[in-house]
């Protein structure tokens, strides 16, 4: 087997583990175990809590103790033990416990896949500006196809979806003690104080008013973002109780609709460069904002017949746009605004305001909106009027971010920095 075909393997089984759940995971929340929104938001901030310290922390273990591509196996397999136990919980105070535990597994698995991937592209020979990109596709094909296993199967409302992770998870954790070894490349070097491994010293940015404006609206984006991995798949559901729509194919398989998503995220990443060349930073991640603002209001007029179905539809084909635009745009800004001595810690602040904070932020607070101001005395949700309100949240950042963020970037600039940071531009998430 060719080593990128093993590494393709590598990337599609990472997101597959977290397709199988993530999206439809408020389906089984809201539809199967009835449980309230404002404990559901907490939910989703496990992703964030996860985020701010284990990758940091299991970056440590790899560099200076253990091969990467063991302790990435080991993590996968812990997961999903975690994830087997998730259908037996009976009560939302310890789901949430159940699924921070997973999360505190799974998060820093997304930077070993990377790491892992770059060191056996390395020792291969391979370049890794040009052979990754091709591979991490697979990330998000194996999301997608997660989405539409789940959905076909029937599990979107069943504790089956977590079945089906956890034996991904296991997989993928047993496949990775037969890849290359990626030994520790820091054992012998001195030990760096935890300041200087967590990336705190980027912290000092802050200072900088420019600086501290960008991070601020990275972590309100960051919240937007969980509004829809939250929300979108349940919002589909509670269609079902309409018998108008209960046949529709949105609503018998509402993942394969929310998978749209995804696949619209692969093609806007090839639209980034024009845009970014044409039009600059600033206003490439304004129009981020945009599609949120659209993102939002086209959900809350859609329904899941004709003709509504097309306003979900271009919905989900708007958060490419949404999400891919301020993602990379943003890492292109801490990219070009910051020291190289601070660069990659920079590069981690970033993430942390936008998967750390933004996303504890965004899970925490919606859940109790909905659950105080849109949601009735039998349960019932008022979806337009949420969709509304997360619409108006996304313009209003979008007024302040033209207001107070105060950035010129030239497009010969852009150019220099698309050419500097190719490899950045090339890894983004899905």
């Amino acid at each position: 087997m060719s080593t990128k075909l093993r590494l393709i393997i590598l990337s599609f089984l990472q997101f597959f583990i977290w397709g199988s759940w993530l999206i439809t995971i408020g389906a089984y929340w809201f539809q199967t175990k009835q449980w309230s929104g404002s404990e559901f938001g907490a939910i989703f901030s496990t992703m964030g809590i996860a985020s701010i310290f284990m990758p940091s922390l299991m970056g440590i273990v790899a560099d200076k103790w253990m091969n990467a591509e063991k302790l990435y196996g080991i993590l996968h397999i812990l997961g999903g033990v975690v994830l087997c136990t998730i259908p037996l919980v009976a009560d939302p105070s310890t789901f949430f416990w159940v699924i921070l535990l997973n999360m505190i597994f799974y998060m820093p698995t997304l930077a070993l896949s990377i790491a892992v991937s770059y060191s056996v592209l390395k020792r291969q020979g391979l370049d890794v500006v040009k052979d990754y990109p091709p591979i991490r596709v697979w990330g998000t094909i194996g999301f997608i196809v997660a989405m539409w296993t789940v959905s076909l199967l029937g599990f979107e409302k069943s504790a089956s979806q977590f079945y089906i992770a956890a034996a991904a998870a296991f997989a993928l954790g047993i496949y990775s003690f037969t890849l290359p070894a990626c030994p520790p490349t820091a054992k012998d070097t001195p030990s760096r104080s935890l300041v200087d491994v967590l990336g705190l010293k980027s912290f000092a940015l802050l200072r900088d008013t420019k600086m501290l404006t960008f991070f601020l609206f990275a972590l309100l984006l960051g919240a937007a973002l969980q509004l829809t991995n939250a929300y979108g798949d349940t919002f589909l559901h509670d269609f079902d109780k309409v018998p108008a729509y209960q046949d529709t194919f949105a609503v018998k398989y509402p993942a394969i609709i929310m998978s749209i998503s995804q696949v619209s995220e692969t093609l806007f990443i090839l639209a980034i460069p024009f845009f970014l060349r044409r039009f600059g930073i600033k206003q490439v991640m304004l129009f981020s904002m945009i599609a949120w603002v659209l993102r939002f209001g086209l959900l809350a007029f859609g329904t899941p017949d004709s003709p509504g179905i097309w306003l979900i539809i271009l919905s989900c084909i708007v958060y490419g746009m949404a999400f891919d635009f301020f993602n990379i745009s943003g890492s292109l800004f801490v990219e070009t605004q910051t020291a190289s001595s601070i660069r990659a810690s920079a590069q981690g602040l970033f993430m942390m305001m936008t998967n750390g904070f933004g996303a504890v932020l965004g899970s925490s607070v919606s859940g109790i909106v909905i659950e105080r101001f849109f949601t009735d005395a039998n349960g019932v949700k008022d979806w337009h009027n949420i969709w509304l309100a997360f619409a108006a949240y996304a313009l209003v950042i979008a007024v302040l971010f033209v207001v107070l963020f105060k950035h010129k970037h030239t497009p010969q600039q852009v150019t220099e920095d698309l050419e500097h940071t190719e490899p950045l531009l090339s890894v983004e998430n899905a």
